[in-house]
């Protein structure tokens, strides 16, 4: 992968680090922003080494969302005729799936957000499993301010992770959300005093999980992600299914070897993933 100008990537000891390192430009979401992180997740997720993954970033703000000159010049969203605004969900779909990576990434996901986490932050952040904050966090549903709608997955997936009249109030009127409402709501996990303590706290978070065998946090993620999105009697069929494919005897004895030892369990990594089009004959 050629290097990254708007994140650095780091991964040690199983746990991947993705900092957005944009700070003078508040991180702000443009093509290369997108074409990056959309390279990142998809080398992480075929590559299988990495149990956790911690995103967090630089400067005051985690990310103030979209770049809207990008709009202006290299993407136009043409509302001047059918083909044009037809052309728009395509735009958008392709957006979409890049933060969906998130959701379907073979690892958990944990969010350290410092600061404004705004328009497309939030949608970016929704699509985490954890989130940690600081007290001078806030989130934003910038769109409403600037006369469109949310559209690359707010409006779709916070309304399953805080109530949906605080949803509707910050989508109507693009109020901030504090970080001590988004505790009380349960957007966030935990809220700490500093950025380096709270970065910290998602690290020591993702070497937990790191601990963990990875097909079981995979099948975890899995799981969870299907319950929330379907009935209970789908999901506890679904849960048979998956626990019926994955599930080992030798990983529960490492797992409660370790555990009575007080050491480190020994788990294998997730297979790599090859892209069938990629496979040479």
């Amino acid at each position: 992968m050629t290097p990254l100008q708007c994140f650095s990537l780091t991964t040690d000891n199983h746990i991947a680090h993705l900092v957005l390192n944009k700070p003078e430009a508040m991180n702000t979401m443009h093509p290369t922003f997108w074409r990056e992180l959309d390279q990142v997740l998809t080398q992480l997720h075929q590559d299988g080494s990495a149990r956790a993954l911690v995103i967090s970033s630089t400067g005051k703000h985690f990310s103030a969302g979209m770049a809207l000159e990008t709009f202006a010049g290299a993407i136009t969203m043409d509302d001047q005729s059918p083909e044009g605004r037809a052309a728009i969900f395509d735009v958008l779909a392709d957006m979409q799936a890049t933060f969906t990576k998130l959701e379907t990434l073979r690892m958990p996901v944990i969010a350290a957000i410092q600061g404004g986490c705004i328009g497309g932050a939030v949608d970016m952040v929704s699509a985490c499993c954890i989130r940690y904050a600081t007290a001078q966090t806030f989130f934003c549903i910038q769109e409403i301010n600037i006369g469109m709608v949310a559209d690359v997955g707010t409006l779709q997936r916070l309304p399953k992770l805080i109530p949906l009249a605080i949803v509707k109030e910050m989508a109507y009127t693009g109020k901030r959300l504090d970080a001590q409402r988004a505790l009380q709501y349960g957007l966030v996990n935990a809220v700490f005093d500093t950025d380096a303590q709270m970065l910290e706290a998602a690290l020591q978070c993702a070497a937990e999980i790191a601990s963990k065998p990875p097909i079981a946090i995979w099948g975890t993620k899995q799981t969870i992600h299907y319950a929330r999105d379907h009935s209970v009697d789908d999901a506890l069929k679904q849960m048979g299914w998956l626990q019926g494919a994955i599930w080992s005897n030798r990983h529960v004895m490492e797992a409660v070897m370790a555990m009575k030892s007080k050491r480190t369990g020994e788990f294998p990594a997730l297979q790599t993933l090859k892209r069938f089009a990629d496979v040479g004959l």
